[in-house]
């Protein structure tokens, strides 16, 4: 712990610029890994075969039903507006499916970008302090004569250049990682609603043409 306290020192400014990034990202990480893995996600292929079930025996009630049981998840919310207009026409269900998917997707898309730009900004701010310390450490080499003090000027300089480079390689790398696995969470989620809809949508219109199943 002690070397660690001593390398965050050398780093100055620049390790506590790193630190907020840090703390920023790790915030966001935590707040979307709740949302998306336990709040918007769901076995959307056990759930809409419920829902095709229940549409075919014409119970759009219970159907109905289902997605209210659920009303945080995202998929739930989309297949819902299109289940209150069953019994209008082809037009105003995709209308309704549209408008719900416009007011979900930004809710699960929301801040995991910024991972992302959080990570360059963290690999940004240390590449920064190593230039910053590599200047200082050639800048001492003509300001000081003395050649003790030339070398811990130079050395502080490396110093400072070495763990900025290392913090901010430390905070982004994680970074990277939390938005790549958030990524592929709210892939799974927005394409569950892409495929899923358009099931929910032939299904009822198909319903209402008293036609067959289209996915026999």
């Amino acid at each position: 712990m002690a070397g660690i306290a001593e390398a965050f020192r050398q780093g100055g400014i620049w390790m506590y610029l790193i630190l907020g990034v840090s703390i920023f990202s790790i915030g966001i990480a935590i707040e979307r890994f709740i949302f998306l893995f336990f709040k918007y996600n769901i076995n959307g292929e056990a759930f809409m075969a419920r829902i095709q079930k229940m549409v075919m025996a014409d119970n759009i009630d219970r159907a109905i039903k289902l997605c209210n049981a659920a009303p945080s998840r995202a998929l739930p919310k989309v297949i819902k507006a299109g289940l209150t207009r069953a019994n209008k026409g082809e037009v105003e269900i995709q209308n309704a499916i549209e408008e719900a998917t416009l007011e979900v997707v930004p809710k699960v898309q929301k801040r995991v970008g910024a991972l992302n730009a959080i990570a360059n900004i963290a690999t940004l701010l240390g590449l920064l302090g190593t230039i910053i310390g590599l200047i200082d450490a050639f800048a001492s080499l003509e300001k000081v004569q003395d050649p003790q003090k030339r070398q811990q000027a130079l050395s502080r300089g490396i110093s400072l250049a070495m763990n900025t480079t290392a913090f901010g390689l430390i905070v982004a790398i994680p970074t990277m990682t939390a938005h790549l696995l958030l990524s592929g969470m709210v892939k799974k989620i927005l394409d569950e609603i892409d495929q899923y809809s358009v099931r929910l949508e032939n299904l009822l219109v198909t319903r209402g043409k008293g036609g067959t199943n289209p996915l026999d």
